[in-house]
């Protein structure tokens, strides 16, 4: 099956790796901060932040490669009525560590899958993570450890790495909480015929 992911991320690609696919990767190049920042000045809820964004990357792509199956994906994190972003800087990694530590928030994960510059299917995956009471000497030592890595994603933790070490509780799938609800999607590229199932 020939599919596109578009994006650079190097865990979606291994997840689907790790599936049996073979994925070639296409980066869509959209500007983000602009759609986010439409959708929340539209008070959108960070379901539809999600999906819009993934489904922009999806679309990008598939205009440039007719006959070819496109997948974007995005993940928002939401807690309080904010959608996080990537951290840039070690104090905006602290300053979100901080702002999250022993509370509940929610990962949504959205897959968009195109085809010939129309959608096919989308699945957006709810994930709530509970973070512990970790000391401040805690986060310093985590953040000396880790950083720039963590900077690559929303909220400052890798849970595939140091990261989970920040958590008490989780509830959902681990593949949506890594960036893409893998299983859905395979369960959909079954039915299709794509992939054997």
């Amino acid at each position: 099956m020939a599919l596109i992911l578009a994006s650079s991320s190097a865990i979606r690609r291994q997840m689907l790796v790790n599936a049996g696919l073979s994925p070639e990767t296409e980066p869509a190049r959209v500007d983000e901060a602009a759609i986010r920042d439409a959708l929340l000045a539209e008070e959108a809820p960070p379901r539809d932040i999600a999906d819009a964004l993934a489904e922009a990357k999806a679309r990008k792509v598939s205009a440039r490669n007719p006959g070819q199956l496109v997948l974007g994906c995005d993940q928002v994190l939401a807690y309080k009525g904010r959608v996080f972003e990537k951290p840039v800087t070690l104090e905006n990694a602290r300053a979100d560590l901080q702002s999250l530590r022993g509370a509940t928030h929610q990962l949504l994960s959205a897959a968009v899958l195109y085809l010939d510059a129309q959608p096919l299917w989308r699945h957006v995956g709810v994930a709530r993570l509970t973070m512990r009471s970790f000391s401040d000497s805690y986060l310093e030592d985590y953040l000396s450890r880790n950083w720039p890595g963590i900077g690559e994603s929303v909220g400052g933790y890798k849970l595939e790495e140091e990261g989970v070490r920040l958590f008490a509780q989780i509830q959902g799938d681990y593949f949506t909480i890594l960036g893409l609800p893998l299983l859905e999607l395979l369960n959909y590229l079954a039915l299709r015929g794509e992939i054997d199932g």
